[in-house]
């Protein structure tokens, strides 16, 4: 599954992910989407998960390619 925030830029689209999934804590189902913007928005009333995206220091990058990384 490419992320929509890569994938959207190259082919210059508006698209998004749909995360199933849920919380680690307390094992609630929480549902959301994200944009190639980064924006997130959540179905679940109260549900504040944190979302986060991985720093690649491309200056400091050593091999070809940057799924190793993450």
């Amino acid at each position: 599954m490419a992320v929509p925030f890569v994938q959207g830029r190259l082919r210059d689209e508006a698209l998004s992910v749909r995360v199933e999934t849920e919380c680690a804590y307390c094992r609630r189902r929480i549902h959301l989407e994200i944009d190639r913007e980064l924006r997130h928005w959540v179905e679940e009333d109260g549900a504040e998960p944190v979302i986060f995206t991985l720093f690649v220091d491309f200056s400091k990058l050593r091999i070809p390619s940057i799924i190793d990384p993450f």
